[in-house]
């Protein structure tokens, strides 16, 4: 008798059980893909258990980088308006006398720059140091000195001064070794001989490679000519010259080099309240 009467519950709970997978015509329905359920007459998708795609935002473009952006952007200009012609570099104003050219790109696009230790103050680049400051070294290899409190938003980032107690072969590698520390928007600074011209002469830095071992920069009047008695240089852009031919150039007895660099606080002009000091 127990045993009739637990047959009949079973077989009473197998009847009432949903019949799972099958439609209205009692066949199977295969109209879902396979990481679909319908639930309740609402269609549900699988939900993926793999970590999601990581999509990096753009880095923003700093107020420096944009300085640095602006400068090489004006020099690329100058440089495709000369179109490979030489450019008077003779009298005090001429803009394409080598430290007049990156002073020209400097002053022309400061407007927009301020630091941010000192917001009030107008960006300026000093002068080059005065001969006799510049002893027992020849004139050209560095800058005044100038505070950032005064508007200066450049400090020296690395320095080169050729030792006499030192050997030629040993000053070469430790010139080669500063002219790796070059970076985007250095202004570069020396005094030497550098087969076309010697003396004193500006540059402002592209990149360093160190696949090849080499500097990208521009300037001006590092190449040049005489035209009726007076000067005239070539304005340079993304030249190429690896870092041994650049440390010949002032390796060599009271000469050296310096590479001033911007400070991190560069902002927009913009961006300061009015009457910030």
């Amino acid at each position: 008798m127990r045993r009739r009467i637990a047959l009949l519950l079973m077989m009473i709970l197998v009847l009432t059980l949903p019949v799972l997978g099958l439609t209205e015509g009692g066949e199977e329905d295969y109209s879902l893909d396979d990481d679909e359920w319908v639930i309740d007459g609402i269609t549900v998708e699988e939900v993926s258990l793999d970590e999601p795609e990581t999509v990096q935002a753009p880095a923003s473009v700093t107020a420096r980088d944009r300085f640095i952006d602006d400068m090489i952007e004006m020099g690329r200009e100058l440089y495709e308006k000369a179109n490979g012609k030489p450019q008077r570099a003779y009298y005090k104003g001429d803009i394409y006398v080598c430290k007049n050219f990156t002073t020209y790109l400097f002053r022309e696009n400061r407007a927009n720059y301020r630091m941010a230790e000192y917001p009030g103050v107008t960006l300026v680049i000093p002068d080059n140091l005065p001969a006799k400051e510049c002893r027992p070294y020849a004139y050209g290899l560095a800058w005044k000195e100038v505070p950032a409190s005064e508007g200066n938003p450049f400090y020296a980032a690395a320095s080169f001064r050729y030792d006499s107690s030192l050997s030629k072969e040993e000053n070469m590698a430790l010139a080669m070794d500063f002219m790796r520390q070059v970076q985007r928007g250095d202004f570069f600074q020396m005094t030497g001989n550098y087969g076309s011209g010697s003396g004193a002469h500006s540059a402002i830095m592209l990149a360093y490679d160190p696949e090849t071992d080499s500097i990208h920069w521009m300037d001006s009047n590092m190449r040049h000519k005489k035209i009726n008695g007076i000067n005239y240089g070539y304005v340079q852009f993304d030249e190429v010259r690896t870092v041994e031919w650049w440390a010949k150039n002032f390796c060599q007895r009271k000469c050296g080099a310096t590479i001033y660099r911007l400070r991190d606080d560069i902002v927009f002009a913009d961006s300061i309240p009015s009457g910030g000091q």
